[in-house]
């Protein structure tokens, strides 16, 4: 039996799922991240999704845009229209996979900005060097031993599953922390 993630498998379903995609998100959106965010949803093949793309640009419903070295797609009214008219052709499971990948995807590049990660190896194993950023400045820095490249980038990988959280968890523990008590019988 076979378990994997059903495909969309027409141009013109595509075409649709792409138009309602940016209609939904109402972001710029770089070629580069609407292709990894297709693929990453596995509702949409490569094939599909480029030929629908070229048909939506060849007929207005998107068009390509550069600005500051990165090339956008931008949905055009034409395919704001076609998304709304067409949307429920489409399969409630193909549009709500194909959205939460994108807000998935959207939120981890999110968090990769506010923090800065980096293993450098040393003599005796790993350093994780850790940075969350806010608006302006470095709100923590921080780095953490690791024997091994291996478990360097688990703790990197954990960290980056919410590094505003990570942040809050050391701040909680620095502001609970207190001397220990010791406990001495003078018998």
């Amino acid at each position: 039996m076979d378990f994997t993630t059903p495909e969309f498998n027409s141009v013109h379903g595509v075409k649709v799922l792409l138009c309602f995609l940016l209609n939904r998100l109402n972001r710029d959106i770089t070629e580069e991240q609407l292709y990894e965010i297709v693929l990453d949803s596995e509702v949409i093949n490569y094939f599909y999704y480029t030929e629908a793309l070229d048909v939506l640009l060849k007929n207005r419903s998107v068009k390509r845009t550069e600005r500051g070295g990165k090339t956008y797609i931008v949905l055009e009214e034409k395919g704001r229209v076609g998304a709304d008219y067409f949307n429920d052709t489409i399969p409630y499971y193909f549009r709500k996979q194909l959205l939460k990948t994108a807000v998935y995807y959207f939120a981890r590049l999110d968090r990769e900005s506010r923090a800065d990660m980096e293993i450098i190896p040393t003599s005796n194993g790993c350093e994780v060097s850790f940075a969350v950023r806010d608006v302006n400045f470095d709100i923590m820095r921080l780095a953490l031993y690791a024997p091994d490249e291996e478990q360097a980038k688990l703790i990197r990988d954990k960290i980056m599953l919410d590094p505003d959280g990570f942040y809050r968890k050391v701040i909680g523990f620095a502001l609970e922390n207190e001397e220990e008590k010791l406990e001495i019988n003078a018998d």
